[in-house]
């Protein structure tokens, strides 16, 4: 199932102005972690509203092995970048974290605490910054693939005003990011999250040509890895539904 990548990119452009203007916005601001979800949002972004009012920012938590990756793109695309490592930001909430089990109001803190902490703060960053840039909006760059399966974490990278790749496999974005002329190492580069020291494909246990076919097929061999993206799906779904609201027990009248 192929897809027609110039009309996605024309399609994809558009959008994007349409959501930014629809969201009072002039300028895009996005974290760049040298993966292709966040160098093809950005590509696109600047074909959008040109690079100059595209803001890319680098966050490494300490020593991040592929870190040239993300300066290479952002250059490549030419948007404007910083690099601002958040290793000192996350050591002092480790210590938080850490005062809580000293002070027994948790037992322990969880591998899956210590993991989803770096995206957090890194969006909190990304947030903070775009209210300094008059009109900027933070998008997010997450693609199809990883939301089937809830490989984001809330209030970390699966936040942002609007989300350009949410429709797209992570193949398909990769394709693209080909087509947009982006370095080639962006398709033989393996998916990683830049925090666990291991892939993305060794973190869920299955690969995303497996995810991705039984996406868009709904064909699969093993019949166990089809259960655990049937339940992975399942229990992630929260994460991009809107947030439960009771409803007001007054009239609003104010619409």
């Amino acid at each position: 199932m192929n897809l027609n990548m110039q009309k996605v990119t024309e399609d994809l452009v558009i959008w994007i102005k349409e959501q930014l203007k629809s969201s009072g916005g002039n300028k895009i601001i996005l974290g760049i972690s040298g993966g292709k979800d966040s160098s093809v949002a950005a590509a696109l972004c600047a074909l959008a509203i040109g690079k100059e009012n595209v803001y890319g920012v680098l966050m490494p938590d300490g020593i991040q092995q592929d870190i040239e990756y993300a300066h290479t793109l952002v250059e490549t695309i030419g948007i404007n970048q910083i690099t601002l490592n958040l290793e000192n930001v996350t050591s002092a909430f480790k210590d938080l974290l850490n005062q809580a089990v000293d002070e027994d109001f948790v037992e322990d803190i969880t591998k899956q605490t210590s993991l989803n902490l770096p995206p957090r703060v890194r969006m909190t960053l990304v947030h903070a910054l775009s209210q300094s840039i008059n009109d900027a909006r933070v998008i997010n760059t997450g693609n199809l693939s990883e939301k089937w399966i809830g490989y984001t974490t809330v209030y970390g990278d699966n936040t942002g005003a609007f989300a350009p790749l949410a429709g797209l496999t992570s193949d398909e974005v990769m394709d693209l990011g080909i087509y947009l002329g982006l370095p080639d190492f962006l398709a033989f580069k393996a998916p990683s999250d830049g925090l666990t020291g291991k892939t993305d494909e060794d973190v869920i246990g299955f690969s995303y040509e497996v995810l991705n076919k039984y996406i868009r097929t709904g064909e699969i061999e093993d019949q166990k890895i089809k259960e655990k993206i049937d339940h992975l799906h399942k229990i992630n779904e929260f994460k991009f539904k809107p947030i439960p609201s009771f409803p007001s027990p007054l009239p609003v009248i104010g619409k």
